[in-house]
C-alpha cells in the first residue's frame, strides 16, 4: 500500500457517452497522486477503444476487462483487489468530479486523521446541464443514521484502508456501495462530511440508481438481507429513508 496514493475505481460498462469527461476530470486533479482503476464489465461499446487513448497518455490510467458480465459489485471489488493506494475513492463512468476534489478531502483527512470522508455534490443533466444547486451533507455520520438517509453519495467517497482495513463490496446487483458504508460505520467507524460541493452527479433517465421503486426495493434489501434488521426497524428505517429521499428528490434533482 502507497501511502497517500488514491486508488479511484471506476465501474465501465457501455460508458462511451460520458467516460472522455469522467476521465478527463480526474487527469485535471491538482492533486496528482492518484491512480484510475477502470474495470470493464463486458463493454460492447466503444468505451475500451477511448479508454485505451487516455492510457496511453497517462500511465496511471490502469483498464482491466472483466471475462463476463457480473455487474457494479464485482467490477468495484476487482478495482479494490488492484488498488495499490492508501485511499480508495470511487468515481462512475458518467459522473465528474471537480479540479480540487481530491485536495481538498485528502488534506482534511489526513490533517484529522479522518478513515472515511464524503463530501457535497451537485447534479449534471445528461445534456451537460450543472445544477446550481448543491446536495449538502451534515458534519458526521453513524451506523444508525445512514439506515434511513440516502446522503452518502458514491462518487464523493473517500475510505482510509491504513484506518479502516480491507473491504470489499456485497455482491447485490445494485445499493452495493450503501450496504459497503453500513458495514464500515457498524464498526464503529463515522463518516465525516465536507459541507462543499466537489462532485457532480449524472442524471441519466432508466438507470438503476434512478428508479425510484427499485431504490426502495434493494435498501429493503440491505435492511432485511445484509443487515438482518427486524421487521419492525426495516419498516421504521424505511419511512425516513422515503422521506429523506423525497426531500432530497424535490429540492435538488
Amino acid at each position: 500500500m502507497k501511502n497517500d496514493l488514491v486508488s479511484i475505481i471506476t465501474p465501465i460498462y457501455n460508458a462511451e457517452k460520458f467516460i472522455n469527461e469522467t476521465i478527463q476530470s480526474v487527469m485535471e486533479q491538482t492533486y496528482e497522486n492518484w491512480e484510475l482503476i477502470l474495470v470493464d464489465d463486458c463493454s460492447t461499446d466503444s468505451s475500451a477503444m477511448l479508454i485505451s487513448k487516455f492510457a496511453k497518455q497517462d500511465t496511471r490510467i490502469k483498464y482491466f476487462k472483466l471475462d463476463q458480465n457480473s455487474g457494479a459489485a464485482v467490477a468495484r471489488n476487482i478495482g479494490i483487489e488492484k488498488a495499490s493506494g492508501q485511499f480508495i475513492a470511487f468515481l462512475d463512468s458518467d459522473d465528474i468530479w471537480v479540479n480540487t476534489k481530491l485536495e481538498i478531502q485528502i488534506s482534511f483527512m489526513k490533517e484529522n486523521n479522518i478513515a472515511f470522508s464524503f463530501t457535497s455534490y451537485k447534479t449534471i443533466k445528461e445534456n451537460g446541464e450543472k445544477s446550481e444547486k448543491s446536495i449538502k451533507v451534515p458534519l458526521t455520520v453513524t451506523y444508525k443514521q445512514l439506515l434511513s438517509n440516502t446522503i452518502i453519495g458514491c462518487l464523493t467517497v473517500i475510505i482510509d484502508k491504513s484506518l479502516v482495513g480491507e473491504f470489499k463490496m456485497p455482491l447485490v446487483r445494485a445499493g452495493q456501495d450503501t450496504a459497503t458504508w453500513l458495514s464500515i460505520l457498524k464498526n464503529g467507524v463515522i463518516a465525516h462530511g465536507i459541507n462543499h460541493p466537489l462532485a457532480y452527479y449524472r442524471l441519466v433517465d432508466g438507470s438503476i440508481s434512478h428508479n425510484k421503486f427499485k431504490a426502495v426495493k434493494r435498501t429493503w434489501n440491505i435492511y432485511r438481507n445484509i443487515e438482518k434488521l427486524s421487521l419492525v426497524k426495516s419498516l421504521q428505517n424505511l419511512f425516513l429513508y422515503m422521506v429523506n429521499a423525497s426531500y432530497k428528490r424535490v429540492f435538488y434533482y
